[in-house]
């Protein structure tokens, strides 16, 4: 039996994950309000939806992660590492970082899931300490980054992009080398990807992610 689709009201509140359908969508509607976005993220919950339409929430099962003792690093980008090709800084322009992800274009895609109401709502994200960025430098231009949501022990991927092979790449290579010296006990990487999984990420089931979580 299919669980018809929810829709929120102006109470912070979701239902059960247990309730999302097939492909993880959740509930729709609602708004991107700080408090509803953290309580999504610690219930292993993120809004992922086109501009102009009701937000919708999204839980799948499974759950694409990176334990960071699990990263694959290849010969090449051991050779990037060592020659330190890139430079990689933290924070330094989240919001230009999130409008690069919103704008880069992408293989199958029209548009964009990072709204101009998104990349306003993980600003205050970011001011409030939740919210980080990872920026990659080449000669003192930006050529690739990241940025995600950290819950402590658990940092939330949410998008990258680069404007020269193995930027991004590096990047992220960078954050996970960081957080596993700081014990996080892994990066969720939300759907699966053939990118991801080269990197070292798999599949687990949604129960054993919020586990995580908790």
């Amino acid at each position: 039996m299919v669980n018809p689709l929810q829709y929120l009201t102006d109470t912070i509140e979701f239902p059960p994950v247990n309730t999302a359908n097939e492909d993880g969508l959740l509930a729709a509607g609602g708004d991107l309000a700080i408090n509803r976005l953290i309580l999504a993220y610690k219930s292993g919950i993120f809004p992922w939806f086109e501009d102009d339409r009701l937000p919708l929430w999204w839980s799948p099962d499974p759950r694409m992660v990176l334990f960071p003792n699990e990263l694959k690093v290849s010969k090449s980008m051991r050779k990037l590492l060592r020659d330190k090709t890139f430079s990689v800084t933290k924070n330094t322009c989240f919001s230009k970082i999130i409008h690069e992800c919103a704008t880069m274009p992408r293989d199958g895609q029209a548009g964009t899931w990072i709204t101009k109401k998104m990349q306003n709502a993980y600003l205050e994200l970011h001011h409030i300490g939740m919210a980080h960025s990872y920026e990659v430098w080449l000669d003192a231009i930006l050529v690739g980054g990241l940025y995600g949501i950290d819950l402590g022990t658990v940092f939330c991927g949410e998008s990258m992009f680069s404007k020269v092979s193995n930027a991004s790449k590096y990047g992220f290579i960078t954050m996970v080398q960081e957080l596993a010296a700081q014990n996080y006990k892994l990066i969720d990487c939300q759907v699966y990807t053939e990118h991801l999984e080269s990197l070292g990420a798999r599949e687990i089931d949604r129960d054993s992610f919020l586990k995580f979580l908790d």
